[in-house]
């Protein structure tokens, strides 16, 4: 007898934000019920799906979602009822037929991401399977690189930073846990560094630390001290990847990096600042070096630098394969940051991902500055196979269970368990420990 879909329920959580978002939780005909939480980004595309919050000034300052929650249970739920949630591509259609408007704005991208993940899950249960078996197949094990943010800026923290990201990226190690292993040792050294020089220790939306610095260029050289400090060797064993949110210090003529004090600058000064960089600090990734619209200074920046190394898209392709098909026509970069939530269902985003492998784009699976405990990237960056995952700092339980949930995928593949540089650039890097 074939496993029905039967009901879905919704429940308002908070986010690691303390801002509402939803739990769904979808259950089937034989008993099994799977969950799904959703995130919430700070730093969010123009052309991203729309969470549909309540805008009733009365509770949680408007960004309840009691509505949200209402059509995963009225509209959604009914709809579904009687499906095979193993069919998720089937099921993911009529979320985005039910709810038919240009970014999911009707039933909330909130809503009906709830529910394309917690199907997946039930659908994994339904099989058997883990969920990177599930969507991955057979095939599917390969740990990703993570980029661990340890310094935070710009709309992630209180701090004199322009940009929004610093992250280090262990790709020197022979294995997940011990990319872990140095991520974290490094993490200490940099808060050991930081409190030696006076500054606070506290830490930002991901986790890393927001501290009041000189420039952005101070930034790189902790980072690459802590590294040093930790006993590894930048550049060999640990990079770093960048993502400054150009959007955010963009005020349509001019990048104002007002924060550090170093004034206005144009798109061709920031792409030459970054070139100066790479020579200088062990970067292997941009991620947002431009703003979201700056389609020129995107084409700009990968034709400087980006045979050399990595140049992701987020704001500019929000995961939506229409940008992505014209940042690929354009070559505006050489890889997308993959986040759920910008698009709305799983099948989209599956659909992003294998627009990127056709092209010989790389991916990265991101999570959200506001995120919860679930660790469905996790999953998904083992079942895509692209080797990188963006998760957020060494500390706060939502990054950390993501870290957690991989080293248990690890663990249960054992001996075939692949853990593989990336390649930057047009030349593949391989490193050993």
């Amino acid at each position: 007898m074939t496993v029905r879909i039967q009901h879905f329920t919704a429940l308002e959580i908070l986010d690691s934000r303390g801002n509402p978002t939803l739990k769904v939780t979808v259950g089937l005909s034989d008993g099994t019920q799977a969950s799904a939480s959703v995130p919430s980004g700070a730093s969010t595309g123009e052309h991203e799906a729309r969470e549909l919050r309540d805008n009733d000034d009365a509770r949680f300052g408007g960004r309840g979602v009691r509505r949200a929650v209402s059509h995963v249970i009225d509209v959604i739920g009914p709809t579904l009822a009687g499906m095979d949630p193993r069919e998720q591509a089937e099921i993911d259609r009529a979320l985005i037929d039910m709810d038919d408007s240009p970014n999911k704005q009707k039933l909330g991208a909130n809503a009906v991401l709830g529910a394309s993940l917690a199907i997946a899950r039930a659908g994994a249960a339904c099989v058997g399977l883990p969920i990177y078996r599930y969507l991955g197949g057979a095939h599917a094990c390969r740990l990703p690189v993570p980029m661990m943010n340890v310094i935070n800026g710009g709309l992630h923290a209180d701090s004199s930073l322009d940009f929004q990201e610093f992250m280090l990226v262990p790709h020197g190690a022979p294995s997940f846990a011990e990319a872990l292993r140095y991520g974290a040792e490094t993490f200490h050294a940099l808060r050991a560094l930081l409190g030696k020089l006076g500054h606070a220790t506290s830490v930002g939306d991901e986790g890393g630390f927001a501290p009041r610095l000189r420039d952005n260029e101070e930034a790189c050289h902790l980072i690459v001290e802590a590294i040093e400090a930790a006993g590894y060797q930048p550049g060999r064993h640990i990079s770093i990847a960048i993502d400054p949110a150009a959007t955010s210090f963009y005020d349509g003529a001019a990048y104002e990096l007002r924060r550090s004090g170093k004034g206005r600058m144009s798109t061709q000064q920031l792409v030459e600042l970054y070139g100066q960089w790479v020579e200088r600090f062990p970067i292997v990734s941009i991620e947002d070096g431009l703003a979201e619209n700056d389609w020129a200074g995107f084409r700009s920046l990968t034709k400087s630098i980006g045979s050399r190394i990595q140049i992701v898209g987020d704001d500019i392709f929000v995961t939506n394969t229409k940008f992505i098909e014209r940042g690929i026509e354009e070559q505006s970069a050489n890889a997308v940051l993959i986040k759920p939530n910008q698009i709305g269902t799983v099948t989209e985003t599956i659909e992003a991902v294998e627009l990127c492998r056709a092209a010989g784009w790389r991916f990265v699976i991101s999570h959200r500055s506001g995120e919860t405990d679930d660790p469905f990237i996790a999953d998904f960056a083992v079942a895509m196979g692209g080797g990188q995952i963006k998760a957020g700092s060494l500390c706060r339980g939502e990054r950390i269970a993501k870290y957690n949930r991989l080293l248990e995928i690890e663990a249960q593949l054992d001996s075939a368990a692949r853990y593989v540089s990336p390649s930057w650039g047009n030349t593949p890097i391989s490193f050993s420990s």
